[in-house]
């Protein structure tokens, strides 16, 4: 638990159960008993309620296989007319074997595709990749992306010398609904 649980522990709890054993056991009068058996009851509760939420909100680990995928613009970040031009012109791929493909389409249709490799920086907790591709770069993979994680989703942000940041998010390719 961190410093304002122990703090309240150590100034409140520990004082305020102290004075209820001793009252309860010179007085022998059961509202004692129940209020120190009370308070001790919800503090409990409360630490395997917290305990509990944390297990499920808390971000997993990412390893190199969560990172394999195909990635989509991240149109929950930037709605509009701007962000659904980019999701239908522009995705990428990273295969298993190292590899990125970073496809620039007209809605489902692939047109360009730019072919390059990644790696793994390894020094970090997080898998940060390093893209290296062979032919000319488009704009938005002159740079290595920058992982963000939130709870146990993930997103990469690009940064384009045209557009400014261009997220994406792992999820397959389908035609917006209009």
């Amino acid at each position: 638990m961190g410093f304002g649980f122990n703090l309240f522990f150590i100034l409140i709890l520990i004082p305020l159960s102290i004075i209820l054993l001793i009252s309860w056991g010179v007085s022998r009068k059961k509202i004692f008993g129940k209020a120190l058996s009370g308070i001790w009851i919800a503090v409990i509760g409360l630490v395997l309620l917290v305990s509990i939420i944390n297990l499920l909100v808390s971000s997993s680990e990412l390893d190199r296989d969560d990172i394999y995928g195909e990635y989509v613009i991240d149109r929950t970040k930037y709605s509009g007319k701007q962000s659904d031009w980019q999701y239908e012109h522009f995705r990428f791929e990273i295969n298993q074997n190292d590899e990125i493909l970073f496809h620039v389409t007209e809605k489902a249709k692939i047109t360009k595709t730019y072919k390059g490799k990644i790696h793994f920086l390894e020094q970090y907790q997080v898998p940060r990749i390093v893209l290296n591709f062979e032919n000319s770069k488009h704009h938005i993979v002159n740079e290595n992306p920058t992982l963000y994680r939130k709870g146990k989703t993930f997103y990469y942000v690009f940064h384009s010398s045209k557009f400014g940041n261009v997220f994406f998010t792992k999820d397959k390719w389908k035609e917006i609904g209009r």
